[in-house]
């Protein structure tokens, strides 16, 4: 090929260089975040999932880009209330940097939304430590801790009733002492009869006093009836419940 072809050729874009292939410098391989953080601004998700999720994916992506990639994703998968990927996209943002007090306290609430107590209240922990102020974290730790305290205050008494068992002597308490059922039921009768008759007492003394006639006639009747054809105890307790309950909804 004559030379002054060539040239012209190269001009126009015709035939590559020879020395072209290989040569050209590598291209710049990092995602624009911007994609990434205008989905999370406009809060749409299936955007975030895909930029975001791209992100996050490559190697070249620097730190801060990948941490606001994987909030955004944790954020939708929250969401979606797919928790355990939610979960997974916190653990890895923890991992990337242990100083983000916000992150423990949303990993807590999931944990807590999950059934885990434990961890969540490890992670409220986490974010108070780094965040005493934390106001979300410190609100979530103290609200745990009384659950967990009132958890454990009801496995004390469950299957128990309101009376000592060890002093049990009639028949009627004894059957209730043996049968986690209506061990339970007398405790919620005594509890809500309790409750009935304190309010009542602020407001009218005749009103508790009576609460109280009420109750002793249906223990009479309980302990005269047990044993007796025709006596269902069980359902002599539940409508007990039931009636006091109602009372206390009005």
């Amino acid at each position: 090929m004559r030379s002054g072809v060539l040239v012209v050729l190269l001009l126009m874009g015709a035939v590559a260089p020879a020395h072209a292939v290989g040569s050209e410098p590598a291209g710049d391989l990092r995602l624009d975040p911007a994609p990434c953080v205008n989905a999370a601004a406009a809060n749409d998700d299936d955007a975030v999932l895909a930029a975001c999720g791209a992100l996050i994916d490559n190697d070249k992506t620097a730190k801060n880009d990948r941490l606001q990639a994987l909030l955004a994703r944790a954020r939708v998968f929250d969401r979606r209330n797919d928790i355990d990927r939610a979960i997974g996209d916190l653990d890895t943002v923890l991992r990337l940097d242990p100083r983000l007090a916000d992150s423990f306290n949303a990993r807590g609430e999931l944990w807590r939304r999950k059934g885990d107590r434990p961890k969540a209240l490890q992670d409220f922990a986490a974010a108070l430590k780094l965040d005493p102020a934390h106001a979300a974290a410190k609100a979530n730790f103290r609200s745990l801790a009384l659950e967990l305290e009132r958890q454990g205050a009801l496995m004390a008494v469950i299957n128990k009733p309101s009376f000592n068992c060890a002093a049990a002597r009639r028949p009627v308490e004894k059957a209730i002492c043996a049968t986690p059922e209506l061990a339970n039921l007398d405790r919620e009768i005594a509890a809500a009869n309790t409750r009935l008759i304190e309010r009542a007492a602020a407001t009218d003394a005749r009103a508790a006093r009576d609460l109280r006639h009420e109750q002793d006639d249906y223990l009479a009747r309980r302990n005269a009836g047990f044993g007796r054809p025709g006596f269902d105890l069980p359902k002599a307790m539940r409508e007990r419940l039931d009636h006091l309950l109602a009372i206390e909804r009005q």
